[in-house]
């Protein structure tokens, strides 16, 4: 369902059975949730500082080879979304990627 390279590829699906309007079951599928791994042992490539105009996956882009990469400089720095880290200033760590 989703690209090895996704952060959600490993994420194990489930379903909802339940009674739809009509009184007829509808079945929902869907991912389980998804945490923010440790990064306890994490080898870390290089720390960049956040300047005006960057953005996380021009900065993913620079140090990991793909921009679709982002979430991995967040999961590496303890964050949900982008723009979190993206603060001029910042120091934002960038790791090898999680196997």
């Amino acid at each position: 369902m989703f690209d090895p390279t996704s952060r959600y590829f490993n994420i194990e699906n489930a379903t909802l059975n339940v009674i739809g309007r009509d009184d007829t079951p509808v079945e929902i599928r869907y991912l389980k949730r998804r945490f923010i791994p440790t990064v306890d042992g994490e080898m870390t490539l290089q720390e960049h500082i956040f300047t005006e105009g960057e953005r996380l996956d021009n900065i993913t882009a620079r140090y990991l080879g793909d921009p679709t990469q982002f979430w991995r400089v967040c999961d590496t720095n303890n964050a949900q979304a982008p723009g979190e880290l993206e603060e001029i200033g910042r120091v934002i760590k960038i790791a090898l990627p999680h196997t």
